[in-house]
């Protein structure tokens, strides 16, 4: 088959006709203004289709498209024939679109990142998967791991091409082979969603991409919903798969308005490019011997970490990274409030930051579940656990939480599991790992964000392993007796300090100052990320194996200080048989 890809630079072909109607608004719109905002109504914002070349003109920069030939010979496997032989379809597809096929791959740029785009075209056939669109995508796959560059992947498909039966299944399996190769060598992967993207296409290349990204009014599904509807007759919710829902389901990670998709795609092209995944030390901010810091009644340091307006994850991402993008969603069934996660640059340096987020509000804070993190919350951050350990960038954890989410649904969902998954995943990360405590450390809810390389808690955190009311009502029957359950778990930095429990202390700011909270906070991570980035990944994984190997040991003036359990160590006094059974009967 002879190539027919431009020998020039792919120019947006400006619409025949004077005036175009919305499909959207169904208002009238001037074409050269429609054509102006990259096919999106200026009246009501909806996002018409695009071709594969109008994307790739919109999304890399001038003059910097090189387009890669991937055209391959025709195949008829089947001889299929319906109203007409699939070779004259093809040739009616090739005649109406000029295009040899429904993909686009070209290198370029893009904010002036390296990058390779593939982009499909659904004029062409619906946007089928065929053998020529799955060797397109492949391909680009293949030259992207060849160039170690970020992988952008536009897709716009009704599904897997019927003419070619079988052999077009196949293709689900070649491309997402395809993809695991560059999750193996570390490439960053992006799956921009374009309206219609179903079947075939939808369950493999466009879902497996470390990042997805929804234009608004997106459709994303195995089955289109008048299969769904036809099959079993099920009323379908009101937007159902589309990029609004499939965010609050947890599939996407972002919705992006097509004038925002060059900056927010350079953003996140930006964090995997940056050449030193070290931070550099300004100076030493951390408090590492617990006698340098105050004896407070730990009850006093109690109310002082549930305090509204200190500084919430989201402050410090804002405050400390540049170029932070959030992502969204545990790719199966929600998006948890409680935390957030995302990629950025700290001092040019890029991170991974996983954080939990109790609400700078009362309304906002229960819109974020207090800060209780679901199910769904810890498989999102896995996710970018992940994505740390493949791209190669430290990871941050900020945590500031009562713990994780006790409900019905929570626990039908694998809570417990969750947890469970995280710490294991964090246990093994090749990447360093600095757990901060900044507010409430609560259980195991936080442990899954703090098995770490280092552990440091703010001067007015806490650490525990229930909160103090719960320890009371359990042990006291009494909830009342906080204070005295508080003093007794020793739940306070100083203690933690001297337990081994954390590694360093970081000061605490003027109530309400966020940005110089901001910058202690940096300021302790680049003292603390600096070292880390010098060892080997078989070092840093020794030590993080010895560092939690080591509690619950009895030698004294070791990492785990006191042996856990025992008089004067985190459980505080050693309890009773008879208490363990009163606890038990309690839960």
């Amino acid at each position: 088959m002879t190539s027919t890809l431009p020998d020039r630079p792919i120019q947006a072909p400006v619409p025949a006709a004077d005036w175009v109607v919305c499909p959207g608004c169904s208002g009238m719109i001037y074409a050269k203004r429609m054509d102006r905002a990259a096919g999106v109504c200026p009246e009501c914002g909806h996002h018409t289709p695009r071709t594969a070349a109008q994307r790739i003109a919109h999304l890399i920069d001038d003059g910097s498209a090189d387009m890669i030939d991937v055209a391959v010979p025709d195949r008829d496997p089947l001889g299929f024939v319906d109203s007409k032989a699939y070779p004259e379809r093809l040739r009616d597809a090739r005649r109406r679109t000029g295009l040899d096929e429904g993909v686009l791959v070209a290198r370029g740029r893009i904010d002036s990142c390296p990058v390779v785009v593939a982009a499909m075209d659904f004029r062409f056939l619906g946007g089928s998967l065929g053998a020529a669109v799955g060797e397109a995508i492949t391909r680009a796959c293949e030259v992207a791991l060849a160039e170690r560059t970020p992988l952008l992947l536009v897709s716009a498909s009704g599904g897997a091409r019927m003419q070619e039966g079988v052999v077009a299944l196949m293709q689900m399996a070649k491309t997402s082979q395809a993809l695991r190769q560059l999750d193996e060598a570390g490439v960053l992967t992006i799956s921009l969603v374009t309206d219609p993207t179903f079947g075939g296409v939808a369950a493999s290349f466009a879902t497996l991409c470390d990042v997805i990204v929804a234009e608004p009014g997106a459709r994303l599904g195995f089955a289109g919903p008048r299969v769904i509807a036809q099959t079993i007759g099920e009323t379908l919710p009101e937007g159902f798969q589309t990029a609004e829902y499939l965010l609050e389901h947890g599939i996407v990670d972002l919705i992006c308005p097509r004038a925002e998709l060059r900056a927010v795609l350079g953003r996140l092209l930006r964090v995997a490019g940056a050449p030193d995944a070290s931070v550099t030390p300004i100076r030493p901010v951390l408090v590492r011997d617990h006698t340098a810091l105050p004896v407070r009644h730990p009850w006093e340091v109690v109310r002082k970490a549930r305090r509204f307006g200190r500084p919430t994850a989201l402050d410090y991402a804002g405050l400390l990274l540049e170029e932070f993008t959030e992502l969204h969603g545990d790719r199966m069934a929600a998006d948890c409030a409680a935390m957030v996660c995302g990629l950025g640059v700290l001092d040019g340096a890029p991170v991974a930051l996983i954080g939990t987020q109790k609400g700078r509000t009362p309304a906002e804070a229960a819109q974020r579940n207090f800060g209780m993190p679901t199910p769904a919350g810890y498989r999102k951050a896995a996710r970018v656990m992940r994505l740390a350990g493949k791209l190669g960038i430290p990871l941050v954890t900020l945590i500031d939480t009562a713990g994780a989410f006790p409900g019905v649904a929570a626990e039908e969902q694998g809570q417990a599991v969750a947890i469970a998954e995280n710490l294991r995943l964090l246990s093994g990360l090749p990447v360093p790992v600095v757990a901060v405590v900044t507010g409430e450390g609560g259980s195991g809810g936080a442990l899954a964000l703090a098995v770490a390389d280092d552990v440091l808690m703010c001067a007015d955190a806490v650490y525990s392993v229930i909160t103090p009311e719960g320890c009371a009502s359990i042990l006291w029957k009494d909830a009342g007796s906080a204070p005295r359950a508080a003093e007794a778990l020793r739940v306070d930095s100083r203690s933690l300090l001297e337990l081994g429990v954390v590694d360093g202390v970081v000061p605490e700011a003027e109530h309400g100052d966020h940005l110089e909270s901001a910058r202690l906070l940096g300021d302790a991570l680049r003292e603390t990320l600096a070292p880390l980035a010098g060892m080997s990944t078989a070092d840093r994984a020794t030590r993080r194996h010895a560092r939690f190997r080591a509690f619950g040991l009895a030698a004294a003036g070791s990492l785990s200080g006191p042996a856990v359990g025992t008089a004067g160590s985190l459980a505080g006094p050693a309890i009773s048989a008879e208490a363990c059974d009163e606890t038990r009967e309690s839960a």
